[in-house]
């Protein structure tokens, strides 16, 4: 599996509507063929953080969510509410093993 992390940070104005944006991405990216999970995290210590927890089946996968109409949407819409540059990490998953999942 093909895991990406962000972390994003959302200027504190315009954290409800951050929130909707992202539930509606949450929704898009959920019905790819190659997303098994989209998990969206608040921190408990900062509700102005974020972390979005996306697992593909294949790198290719998540390069075709970024082509996607409800990835671009997203994008374009919260660009300005973030309060810095999000930060992704890619990641191979090593455990649990592919055919687990």
């Amino acid at each position: 599996m093909y895991v990406v992390c962000v972390t994003v940070w959302v200027k504190p104005d315009h954290v409800d509507d951050f929130i909707e944006a992202t539930r509606q991405n949450h929704l898009g990216t959920r019905q790819e063929p190659g997303n098994v999970r989209f998990d969206v995290l608040q921190a408990e210590d900062d509700p102005t953080r974020f972390f979005l927890y996306e697992v593909y089946r294949t790198k290719e996968d998540f390069t075709r969510h970024q082509q996607t109409v409800h990835y671009l949407k997203w994008r374009e819409t919260v660009a300005d509410w973030m309060a810095q540059p999000r930060q992704g990490v890619r990641h191979h998953s090593l455990f649990p093993p592919d055919d687990e999942w």
